[in-house]
């Protein structure tokens, strides 16, 4: 058994715990690496059994994108605000690590998303090889997200245009600040933001959400598992400005997109949880109380 411990290094408590839950450990016999969370790290999947994220939803947002699509399960231990994908401190951090260990906590897998780009330049037939291809987490041009990924408008600040298919039938041609494309766990996120539903951790499709868009009858739509969204690009001086967002952090390329694609990606993200709190009980405290 061999545990990654990623810490959130700006919080002193997340700080702290990683300090007892490496005592703990090594008490155990365990062995452990412990990083910082807010840092570029080299990760080989096959070293490591189990990550524990110690600090808010952020810090498992980034634990997620780390592990991509390489099934290790992930202990999250709140030390941030809301806490959606993480589990309470209240147990304490030995507590919740000693449950995991013996196989008392739940495993909770999420949808995360995969999504695939061609910018202006890029050849067609690169572009549908790695479309068909294996998911590479190092790749340019395809990309994980657990919450969302976000196409919205650029610096300028205006509007731009793009058609929208989902599983080869065209559904609209927009105008707007852009679109939200997210999992079920992200509709507690940007999506809802924008006006999006609040779905249930177990619903396996995509949620798109239209950002401020020019029309007066754009609504969210929920997918089946299995549809791939496409997202064509406008060719207008203002739509070439466009960026794309995955889980908040802004990816930047050399040439303006020209076509998204954004499916389920096929290995979950798995969650443990230890005395958490239902879904609906944490929205009805988080959404419903003032």
């Amino acid at each position: 058994m061999h545990i990654l411990i990623a810490r959130n290094s700006s919080n002193a408590q997340a700080n702290e715990a990683a300090l007892v839950l490496g005592a703990y450990l090594s008490s155990e016999g365990i062995s452990y690496d412990s990083i910082d969370s807010l840092e570029p790290v080299q990760f080989t999947a096959d070293d490591y059994d189990m990550v524990v994220a110690l600090g808010g939803d952020g810090t498992i947002l980034r634990t997620a994108h780390l592990v991509g699509e390489e099934a290790i399960p992930i202990l999250g231990i709140n030390y941030g605000h809301l806490g959606f994908l993480t589990n309470s401190t209240s147990d304490g951090v030995v507590a919740a690590m000693a449950a995991a260990l013996a196989g008392e906590t739940i495993r909770e897998e999420r949808t995360n998303l995969r999504i695939d780009v061609k910018i202006d330049g890029d050849e067609d037939e690169d572009f549908e090889a790695r479309f068909h291809g294996p998911f590479d987490n190092n790749s340019n041009r395809m990309f994980f997200a657990l919450n969302e990924a976000a196409i919205t408008r650029g610096s300028a600040g205006k509007v731009i245009d793009f058609g929208i298919e989902v599983s080869g039938s065209s559904v609209a041609n927009m105008r707007g600040d852009g679109l939200v494309v997210a999992t079920a766990t992200g509709s507690t996120a940007y999506a809802l933001s924008a006006g999006g539903p609040l779905v249930a951790p177990g619903f396996k499709g995509l949620i798109m959400v239209p950002l401020a868009p020019h029309t007066l009858i754009a609504r969210a739509i929920l997918t089946d598992p299995n549809d791939i969204i496409e997202i064509i690009m406008g060719d207008n001086s203002s739509t070439r400005e466009a960026e794309l967002f995955m889980d908040g952090n802004r990816i930047q390329f050399e040439a303006p997109m020209h076509r998204l694609r954004i499916r389920r990606g096929e290995v979950p993200t798995t969650l443990l949880r230890f005395n958490r709190a239902p879904f609906y009980k944490h929205i009805s405290e988080t959404f419903f109380k003032f």
